[in-house]
């Protein structure tokens, strides 16, 4: 029991790889067996998360469930793992929607059924260890981790522009990382330990500013390629549209967390006083984000590529939340981090599930569902309301707080037009995501209700209770959570401002 305890988060991280293990063991053609397997892995990696969350004791400036172990000393490389509050909602977001992207394509995956669960396992291992490295080169190798999967899953079980959304996707992201490695082995180089152990480059003391400038470009461009930020969003709208409900569940849920999570984690504390002096730029191409995906997504007619353009302006927020730099709109844009892969996650779900029985996308095929499918319906209008921000559900605490924040905000030149710019995409998501709910579910019946469709089935609910849940319970309760990431929040913010006056080496630990 001691041994489980002193390494719960390393056991949580790669139990899906022994679920992975499992699965490639048995022969084809065992389609049940397969998706069997993984889910029952990815439900027992949610269900050891739980006790990261109910036994989260953090110190200030410490981690929670903190593992270190001397992997290769001479290269300053280590196996350092941990969870702060940030990582730590994060991670079980991941483990959530782990069972429930399984669950949901039980009926719609038929061919390559061991290598779709195999990868499925495998990218799920691969953002646990995202969020819990605190070693550069391990969160690199987890980093890169997850672009094999994600591309095998688009490309291989997509539609039918599949390929070119994949490569689309592996070039982007690929790219950007490369300069991000290069950074990693300059710190390594140049900071007097040999280490790429991330609290040992915290506290080794600030390089330059210019030199700072370059090495925050480079982490930032990889992160921001991976929110997406405008106008890096290209890849983002292909991968959605032609990649499957769960690879698009994915996609939207966690895997654009790990772009703000890099700001948060990486790229904002390592180089606090580019930070500073690019926050403005990056605000104002958060504000840009907002309103420019709002707009895309009164254009579009394909319900995926319209709830994606929503996921570049729903994380504009979650970046000017960051660039604010004020304990309120940083709480906020974590808040928003895990609510939109809630929200977003289950519109997702949702759109599977339509298109499982109507077998299009296209919204002029729809129309009088609500009569038809009552069930879709109403946990439609929640998963709706919810992505709008209404007051009561999980989306409005996030946006709230960035917005509060963001009006408050002594780093930004032209707060309160960001702020007033910003809030404008709040009015805007209404009307957007109202339009197309009345168009799907209100109006004549027409092409996709014309033969009476099933509604929600014994499945389809447990893949959406666990969401539904989550929208109306941290829409009533977000104090918890709040609770979790105050101390990482506050610190961060601290770190960061600070970098305005001259800094000591002995004052970076504390």
């Amino acid at each position: 029991m001691e041994f489980i305890q002193a390494h719960l988060l390393t056991i949580v991280t790669f139990l899906p790889v022994l679920g992975a293990v499992l699965v490639a063991l048995l022969p084809r053609g065992e389609g049940g067996q397969h998706k069997g397997i993984a889910f029952l892995f990815s439900l027992f990696t949610f269900l050891l998360s739980i006790p990261l969350w109910t036994g989260f004791r953090a110190a200030p400036g410490r981690y929670a469930f903190e593992q270190k172990s001397e992997w290769a000393p001479a290269l300053g490389f280590s196996y350092h793992v941990g969870l702060d509050g940030v990582a730590l909602l994060l991670f079980l977001l991941t483990a959530l929607l782990g069972p429930i992207v399984v669950l949901s394509s039980w009926k719609y995956i038929q061919e390559r059924v061991k290598v779709y669960c195999i990868s499925l396992l495998l990218l799920e291992t691969a953002m646990l260890g995202t969020l819990a490295a605190l070693d550069l080169v391990l969160f690199y190798v987890f980093w890169e981790a997850m672009l094999i999967p994600m591309y095998l899953l688009i490309g291989m079980w997509g539609s039918e522009r599949r390929i070119y959304a994949a490569v689309k996707f592996f070039l982007f992201t690929f790219i950007g990382s490369v300069l991000m490695l290069l950074a990693i082995f300059w710190l390594w180089s140049n900071s007097g330990r040999k280490s790429f152990d991330y609290v040992d480059l915290l506290n080794a003391g600030m390089v330059d500013a210019s030199t700072q400038r370059w090495l925050f470009l480079a982490f930032a461009l990889a992160f921001a390629i991976k929110v997406p930020i405008w106008p890096l969003h290209t890849w983002l709208p292909d991968a959605h549209t032609e990649a499957p409900a769960a690879g698009s569940i994915i996609l939207a849920g966690v895997m654009l967390k790990m772009g703000t999570f890099g700001f948060i984690r990486y790229a904002m504390p390592l180089f606090p006083q580019a930070a500073l002096a690019w926050a403005p730029a990056v605000a104002v191409l958060g504000v840009i984000g907002i309103v420019y995906g709002s707009f895309m997504c009164m254009a579009q007619t394909d319900l995926k590529r319209l709830i994606a353009y929503s996921s570049v302006a729903h994380l504009g927020f979650v970046m000017l939340g960051l660039s604010a730099l004020t304990p309120e709109a940083v709480s906020g844009a974590v808040l928003q981090m895990v609510n939109h892969g809630i929200s977003t996650g289950a519109l997702f779900l949702m759109i599977g599930i339509l298109y499982e029985r109507t077998h299009t996308r296209d919204l002029a095929a729809y129309g009088g569902l609500a009569g038809v499918t009552p069930a879709i319906a109403a946990t439609f209008l929640i998963v709706t309301l919810s992505s709008i921000g209404l007051p009561g559900t999980n989306g409005f605490v996030g946006e709230f707080l960035v917005l509060i924040g963001t009006f408050t905000s002594k780093v930004l030149r032209g707060a309160v037009p960001l702020a007033v710019v910003g809030a404008t995409g709040v009015i805007l998501g209404a009307v957007y995501m109202l339009w197309m709910y009345q168009r799907v579910f209100f109006g004549p019946p027409r092409k996709a209700a014309a033969h009476g469709l099933a509604d929600l089935t014994v499945r389809e609910w447990f893949t959406l209770a666990p969401l539904l849940i989550a929208i109306v319970a941290i829409g009533f309760a977000p104090q918890p959570l709040l609770t979790a990431i105050k101390e990482p929040v506050d610190a961060f913010v601290q770190r960061v401002t600070r970098a305005e006056r001259p800094v000591r080496k002995a004052e970076l630990g504390r």
